[in-house]
């Protein structure tokens, strides 16, 4: 019986998408997704939202992958320790404690990170699974970062914390920034002296772990897995349009979409990098576009740029180079490019047709960036360094193509019928209060 059902239901599949290319993806299902623990999931979502992670307990991963933002921040380059409020919203205080940097790169959403498929994260993929370092894991703390993290995004939530214009805050503000500085896991234990010294988090901890008694066995390897679980199962979304279409509802997309569908799996050749399920390669492309901000350095650079995953890799052929974005959701979580360089989808479509005259083109309204008077003149300043764009342009993975407007509008429509239903909003949601008692924002 069970292989009759299965049978029909492809039946109905392969009837439906006959007209379609034949490169379309499966459907996503539970087996695709990492298993993770519900309880911890639980515990994850409140230090998700807790200040008390941060070095000056003034931010939380929460500021800048929000809820109410589509777990993104909805700015092309944010502001991290130091602002208040969120989104578009967030501003920074002048004098003394100003914040001298913004975020190097965009916030990106976090819809199915938990799939096992992804490996790599951050836009360099500077984590990712490998056991080079005997710890499973390939991360800039190399040798240092602790045993027992039991997946990449459990790795990945301990950077943030420990990066200075993110969540740790300046050497000289606070015990965790300073131990930071030190070496990397010498502040990791500090901010799980903090998590251990709240009696809800011990509780807690100890009902999700079963190696917790007390909960004064808390250790920041349990912190990361409990934030891990709740990314790995918060924002799970495989409930679009798109997906009823798979399943045999070809009136779940409209003539646009459909359109949209046929140019982004043919002509366009947009699911060459934006492929299977979660429409990515998990590969690094170089795309030329716009640089802006003060850019992710390498220690011995003396100025503002980005060279992608060569800053981690060390080989010149990845210079310029980053993530295939997934396109799950992507109509939700603009702006768009590893630095927000395009406020729109339809803009950064365009930027693909033919990349080095978009750049020549492009305008600097297309950001969408916090006011901050005193570091307006450095925004931009990457894109005056004669040299610098000399190499950047010589590094471009596109070449260039024609799609008509009506063309690049369907395609527009086709992501649109990526966004999810139910799942946008998240399993658990944002919550009102957390242990500490501190603000959430």
């Amino acid at each position: 019986m069970r292989f009759c059902q299965n049978l029909i239901a492809t039946s109905i599949l392969l009837a439906a998408t006959a007209a379609y290319p034949a490169d379309l993806p499966g459907p996503v299902s539970e087996s695709d997704f990492r298993h993770f623990d519900e309880a911890k999931a639980e515990v994850g979502r409140l230090l998700f939202y807790d200040p008390i992670l941060s070095g000056n307990r003034n931010i939380s991963c929460g500021t800048c992958h929000h809820h109410s933002l589509a777990g993104a921040d909805g700015l092309s380059l944010g502001i991290g320790e130091g602002g208040e409020g969120i989104g578009p919203d967030r501003t920074t205080a002048d004098g003394k404690g100003r914040i001298k940097r913004r975020m190097p790169r965009n916030s990106p959403a976090l819809f199915n990170l938990g799939a096992r498929e992804f490996i790599f994260v951050f836009h360099d993929g500077r984590v990712s699974e490998d056991d080079i370092f005997g710890n499973g894991f390939n991360t800039p703390a190399e040798e240092f970062l602790p045993s027992g993290l039991d997946s990449v995004l459990a790795a990945q939530s301990l950077f943030p914390l420990a990066g200075e214009i993110e969540m740790a805050g300046a050497t000289e503000e606070n015990r965790v920034s300073a131990a930071i500085n030190e070496r990397i896991d010498y502040g990791w234990p500090l901010i799980a002296e903090r998590v251990r010294g709240i009696p809800k988090y011990r509780e807690l901890f100890a009902e999700a772990f079963d190696e917790i008694d007390s909960g004064q066995e808390i250790t920041i390897v349990h912190i990361a897995n409990a934030i891990g679980a709740f990314v790995g199962l918060e924002w799970r979304s495989h409930d679009s349009p798109f997906d009823r279409f798979l399943a045999g509802d070809d009136d779940a997309l409209s003539q646009s979409q459909r359109s949209g569908l046929k140019h982004f799996f043919g002509k366009a050749g947009c699911s060459g990098c934006h492929a299977g399920k979660f429409f990515t390669d998990h590969r690094f492309h170089a795309l030329a576009i716009p640089p802006l901000g003060p850019g992710r350095t390498r220690r011995f650079d003396l100025h503002a740029r980005d060279v992608g995953r060569m800053g981690e890799s060390d080989e010149l052929a990845d210079a310029y180079r980053f993530s295939t974005p997934s396109l799950r959701n992507v109509a939700l979580t603009a702006p768009y490019g590893h630095n927000g360089a395009y406020a729109s989808l339809e803009a950064i479509i365009r930027h693909h047709l033919d990349p080095l005259a978009a750049l020549e083109n492009w305008q600097s309204s297309q950001v969408i960036l916090p006011d901050v008077p005193w570091l307006e003149a450095t925004d931009f300043l990457v894109l005056d360094d004669r040299l610098e764009m000399a190499r950047f342009r010589q590094h471009v993975d596109i070449h260039p193509f024609e799609l008509s407007d009506s063309e690049v509008a369907d395609i527009v429509e086709f992501l649109g019928a990526l966004t999810g239903e139910a799942s946008v909003d998240g399993r658990l949601g944002r919550p009102d209060s957390v242990p500490s008692g501190l603000p959430v924002d």
